[in-house]
């Protein structure tokens, strides 16, 4: 069964995701078709999230789930079910933009511009509901984030703009593992390793797009 605890958790990541989802669409620089093409596509890997998530749930307790499937519904995921979610999920994108099936640098700015907004609400809720002052550090960082965003995002390219996001929150949240007694992230403690590990993909994919010739123009 999902505890209370689970269920308001739930209920704050589902409110700060539609209001994610809500002001991509509505402030987001994108035709209202294309639009939708990113929003459906975000939310299709949101739910290949989910299920990685589970699958790392199960892998993590396979004698229990080998036992008794049904048990594994008691076991909350932890933060190495939430890493194996995030690379299994980088896997995904990676194969489908290899295939051409997604436009990845269209893709990932929605990304952020939907984390963002989700990740900065999710903290608020936290800090009002719960009286969570632990966030403040994290949500200021969001707020930032968000704020070069915004003004920044109709004066660089689309390729650009992503670098930038991508490099400030792995090092702003990297930073906050060594000023923090623990980062957390929807809940989830972010290892240093893990945080350092994303920042070192984020420069490998620059380093990739570049010799792509992907900064040439804007995407």
């Amino acid at each position: 069964m999902v505890t209370a605890s689970a269920q308001t958790s739930i209920a704050i990541i589902v409110l700060s995701l539609s209001a994610g989802f809500f002001t991509f669409y509505f402030i987001g620089d994108l035709s209202k078709t294309k639009k939708k093409i990113y929003m459906g596509e975000l939310a299709s890997q949101l739910t290949n999230f989910v299920l990685f998530m589970w699958l790392g749930k199960i892998l993590l307790n396979l004698s229990v789930f080998l036992k008794d499937p049904l048990a594994i519904l008691a076991y909350p995921s932890n933060s190495i079910a939430f890493y194996i979610a995030v690379f299994l999920s980088f896997f995904t994108i990676a194969i489908k933009s290899k295939r051409q099936k997604i436009d990845l640098t269209r893709f990932i700015n929605a990304f952020i511009h939907v984390f963002l907004i989700t990740s900065f609400l999710y903290e608020f809720i936290l800090i009002v509901w719960n009286n969570n002052t632990y966030s403040i550090k994290y949500m200021s960082l969001l707020a930032v984030l968000i704020i070069t965003f915004v003004a920044i995002h109709a004066r660089v390219t689309i390729f650009r703009l992503n670098i930038i996001m991508a490099i400030g929150w792995s090092l702003g949240t990297f930073g906050l593992t060594f000023v923090m007694p623990f980062m957390m992230v929807f809940g989830y403690t972010m290892a240093p390793w893990f945080l350092g590990l994303i920042l070192v993909i984020c420069l490998i994919v620059i380093i990739l797009k570049k010799k792509e010739g992907v900064v040439n123009g804007r995407n």
